[in-house]
């Protein structure tokens, strides 16, 4: 068997220019093997190959090798000078091979064609062998069963947990900044912030005169007005008067006041401003001139009055 794997090996991976390939002894080709065992463990790696005299001139031809089913080649054919002598050389030759299926497999035959320095050709015919490989034998008297182990868990150590702890610290910190910053700049803009009065008086000053009394522009005067009290009894008393129609704002504010003779000719003013905004109203240069000092007289009266309960 270990003569035909080894030419075997060598028909299948090489072509190339060599002497007769075999050494003549009694007329017959001599192969010799390189390992001494004729079969293997599955899984198991071995070499298999051939030593071999050629003589330099003739050129070897041989055919691919047909795929043998549960064996397969690791390395390919490897060729070694070993010796040179008399115009012949000594040579080895190995394939490394294996197989992952325990039984016998069958090596198909194989025929090389071997052309002399003379022009003379040979074939030469090689009967396949059998390559015996055994799986690993199991004590059935012994033999126990255990169920497939799950991964290894390894304990968790500190430097593991350093990276973590640190970002976790490190956001921490960041969190807590950014919240002080936001809390810094919330106080420092209400230190900074004029009172509500004062915002009030400022915006109405803007619509003293007599600019917006055309009847054109009476809508605009009059939201003007009527926005700078909204907004003022929203900041002073937290009504939302900014939402809410005349109707809804007086009867909380009268209750936030506590004196209806304060909001009485306020109240006039937001009802003749609604006519003038919906019901295309157009007010008299009297109201006109009279809008801005009421809604500045009802925001110096109930400040005052607030005052005047504080002390």
């Amino acid at each position: 068997m270990f003569r035909f794997l080894r030419l075997l090996l060598l028909v299948l991976f090489v072509q190339i220019p060599a002497s007769s390939l075999f050494a003549e002894a009694d007329g017959e080709p001599v192969f010799r093997n390189l390992q001494g065992r004729d079969s293997v463990l599955i899984g198991d790696q071995i070499r298999y190959g051939l030593r071999f005299s050629v003589e330099d001139g003739s050129i070897l031809r041989i055919p691919d090798f047909p795929a043998v089913d549960g064996v397969e080649i690791i390395s390919g054919f490897e060729l070694d000078t070993l010796k040179s002598r008399k115009g012949m050389l000594d040579m080895e030759g190995s394939v490394v091979l294996t197989s992952f299926d325990s039984g016998s497999f069958v090596l198909p035959p194989v025929k090389v064609e071997v052309e002399r320095p003379d022009g003379t050709v040979d074939t030469l015919a090689f009967r396949g062998d059998t390559l015996h490989v055994t799986t690993f034998p199991i004590d059935t008297a012994s033999f126990v069963k255990h169920d497939i182990k799950g991964q290894i868990r390894y304990p968790i150590t500190f430097m593991e947990i350093l990276p973590w702890l640190g970002g976790a610290i490190a956001l921490c910190l960041v969190v807590l900044g950014l919240v002080w910053l936001l809390k810094r700049r919330k106080k420092a803009g209400s230190a900074y912030r004029e009172p509500a009065h004062i915002t009030a008086l400022r915006k109405l000053d803007s619509y003293r005169g007599s600019k917006y009394w055309e009847p054109s522009k009476q809508k605009q005067f009059y939201t003007g007005v009527t926005d700078a009290v909204r907004e003022y009894i929203a900041a002073r008393y937290g009504i939302s008067a900014m939402e809410m129609t005349t109707s809804e704002i007086f009867p909380e504010l009268e209750k936030e006041v506590g004196d209806k003779t304060v909001c009485g000719d306020l109240k006039t003013l937001f009802e003749r401003a609604d006519f003038v905004k919906f019901a295309k109203y157009v007010a008299s240069e009297q109201e006109n001139a009279s809008a801005v000092p009421v809604a500045v007289k009802f925001v110096n009266d109930t400040y005052q009055h607030d005052i005047e309960e504080g002390m």
